[in-house]
């Protein structure tokens, strides 16, 4: 599946900790997750963000047209790059009107009553000196001091020139107000500026005041017109950005974002998606914004969802794996006269047997609303109610009925192991631990408490404790593979390469009809890059799962296809497979997942989006939804700076062909 920050990483495998799927799925992911680590860079263009199998989610400094903010002091580098020249111009300008006047001023002249008069090519004045026919001949002598105080009705017949010039002194003085905070002042400079001569620039600084008087309607209104007249304008993208992230930000303490603030919070991350790659991705706040705002638009839409979404079993292969992860255990005897109830559990038992996952979660429903004849039954049925709801993806109603499963069994050791893993998907690590130590209490012989613990240390890194975990496990029974699988591969990933090979090497010889032990020796020589010994082995255990009737493990065809792709960058034979296993299993989420990764790598960015949408539709938990839709809005926004940026775009594609 595809990668996920490492702190959420770790506390949603080991929400999964029981499940030997999950450890299965998180090491098929770990080969995509290297290509998503290794290119950062290209990550953040084509899915910026992150998404995972193990488990299922980005924070970053202010953008910079609020860095002055954090100063508490506005300055005139929240303005554009281009305002000193500007300064500069509206001085000289200013400077050569000033020498014009006093060689063009004419003096009054008195008539024969005495009164004050003009000569006949002198307009009428106004009482602060200006013309009052901004066109007449005395206009070469205003200042551009007294220009600026023309209202824009005013200013706009001015003659071209004079408005050009105009409006460079009219910026100078908006810089000035703004490094006074004096944002109302700046915003008039700014605003008779546009008037006298419209420039991207205006438009970009006039938003910068808007912003520190937190009116972001109005900096988006700018922004638009700045972006009109300069497409590529990173100041005005990244000022909008921030305005349209402060207008979609969800209200709090409410769940959810809604169709209006979803769409504002989509554009701030098309427009903060644009700063990083005009940028060439040297921004790290532009960067950092983006994984922000991805966080914020996929945590909002995946509350949406679950909202109206009804509860969905996941893929055969999950459900399967997670089942065989526990010892089989004969099903529950019935009493003489059993009751209907009772006939329903034993008929909910043979549907999970067919591998009829609906149809047994059905059942076992049915059973409980009928009512078993004693407790021993009842426990039974609640302890599977509750692992279906587990698999679904529903802790807290998992963990309720598992709850009422030990109440009414305290010593039932299954039930037990399982509240450890829903303790451990509701981040309750101690709670998990206490509920292995229970379990050992009931009965310290059952091997699957010490697997499953052992899986949980294995998630959260600690594989000595693993070790020890699973040699007990199996020195209580050396007939269940998965102990000794994960036995090889915790001294693998603890360095010792050696004893791992030789562990796998006698589960070759111990369990040669074992697809399982083929497939996680596979993976382990991929890891290490030998990739014929690698395909030789997932070849033998596609051979062992196709021989089975109705398998539906396809984790070997996954693992081969990433083979594939990293030893000889077959990526249509890899993307062949992938289709085969969700022929098998249209559910499979690793498949899936592969799929839109390979198709990223491709550049195929429509492509990838349509798998992160299937993905989102059979993500088990929040977080893998949350997952799912980071990376399709990610690529929704990259696609989006393809189409509006076609010259910028086409190096991006070229950029990851090369990768």
């Amino acid at each position: 599946m595809a990668p996920i920050p490492n702190a959420q990483q770790a506390s949603q495998q080991a929400a999964r900790a029981a499940d030997r799927a999950q450890v299965s799925a998180n090491n098929t992911a770990n080969k995509l997750s290297k290509w998503v680590e290794e290119n950062r860079t290209l990550v953040i263009a084509l899915a910026t963000g992150t998404l995972a199998l193990g488990g299922y989610y980005l924070y970053s400094r202010s953008s910079s047209s609020s860095s002055s903010k954090a100063k508490g002091k506005g300055t005139v580098s929240d303005s554009d790059d281009d305002e000193k020249a500007g300064a500069a111009g509206g001085a000289a300008a200013g400077s050569a009107s000033k020498k014009k006047k006093k060689k063009g001023t004419k003096k009054k002249t008195t008539g024969a009553t005495g009164g004050a008069s003009s000569s006949t090519d002198t307009p009428s004045q106004r009482a602060d000196g200006l013309p009052s026919d901004p066109s007449g001949p005395l206009l070469d002598e205003a200042t551009d001091d007294q220009l600026a105080e023309l209202p824009e009705a005013e200013i706009v017949k001015l003659p071209k020139e004079k408005r050009e010039s105009l409006s460079q002194h009219l910026k100078t003085l908006g810089n000035k107000a703004y490094s006074n905070r004096q944002f109302e002042k700046a915003i008039s400079h700014y605003t008779k500026a546009i008037a006298a001569h419209p420039m991207a620039v205006f438009y970009s600084n006039r938003a910068a005041c808007y912003a520190n008087l937190s009116q972001p309607q109005q900096v988006v209104s700018d922004c638009d017109e700045a972006l009109k007249m300069d497409r590529v304008y990173v100041k005005a993208l990244n000022r909008r950005a921030v305005a349209k992230e402060q207008l979609g930000n969800p209200i709090e303490g409410q769940e959810g974002v809604g169709e209006e603030k979803a769409q504002l919070l989509f554009d701030s991350l098309a427009d903060f998606t644009a700063v990083a790659i005009l940028g060439q991705f040297k921004d790290q706040t532009a960067t950092e914004s983006v994984e922000r705002v991805l966080r914020k638009l996929a945590t909002g839409k995946a509350q949406d969802i679950l909202k109206s979404r009804e509860p969905k079993l996941p893929s055969p292969t999950f459900v399967t794996a997670y089942l065989e992860a526990f010892r089989a255990k004969p099903k529950p005897s019935l009493p003489e006269k059993p009751s209907q109830g009772d006939e329903t559990l034993l008929k909910a038992y043979g549907a999970l047997e067919a591998k009829s996952y609906p149809h047994a979660l059905t059942l076992f429903n049915e059973a409980i609303e009928q009512g078993l004849s004693n407790e021993d039954l009842e426990a039974n049925a609640y302890n599977m109610r509750g692992t279906f709801k587990f698999v679904i993806g529903n802790a807290k109603e998992a963990l309720s009925d598992l709850e009422r499963s030990t109440s009414l069994r305290p010593n039932y050791v299954q039930s037990w192991v399982k509240k450890a893993s829903v303790h451990m998907e509701l981040s309750d690590k101690d709670a998990a631990f206490a509920d292995f130590d229970r379990a050992i209490e009931a009965d310290p012989s059952d091997p699957d408490i010490y697997y499953h613990r052992g899986q949980v240390n294995f998630i959260l890194g600690e594989f000595d404790a693993a070790i020890k975990d699973y040699e007990k496990s199996t020195s209580l029974d050396d007939k269940f593979i998965f102990s000794q699988v994960q036995y090889a591969v915790a001294h693998y990933k603890n360095g010792n390469i050696g004893h791992s090979t030789a562990a796998f090497r006698k589960l070759l010889r111990n369990f040669d009809t074992s697809s399982e032990a083929y497939n996680y020796y596979g993976e382990l020589l991929l890891d290490q890059q030998k990739f014929e010994e690698a395909m030789d082995k997932f070849d033998k255990a596609i051979e062992i799962e196709s021989a089975k009737s109705g398998s539906t493990n396809v984790l070997p065809m996954i693992n081969k296809a990433l083979a594939l792709f990293q030893w000889k960058q077959d990526i249509g034979a890899a993307e062949e497979l992938c289709r085969q296993a969700l022929d098998k299993d249209a559910d499979c989420d690793v498949a899936v997942a592969t799929l839109a990764q390979l198709s990223l790598q491709q550049g195929k960015i429509q492509d990838a989006i349509e798998y992160f949408e299937r993905s989102a539709k059979i993500a088990r938990t929040e977080p893998e939804l949350i997952n799912a839709l980071t990376y399709e809005n990610a690529s929704r926004a990259q696609l989006q700076f393809i189409h509006e940026y076609p010259e910028q775009g086409a190096a991006l594609g070229q950029m990851a062909g090369m990768m």
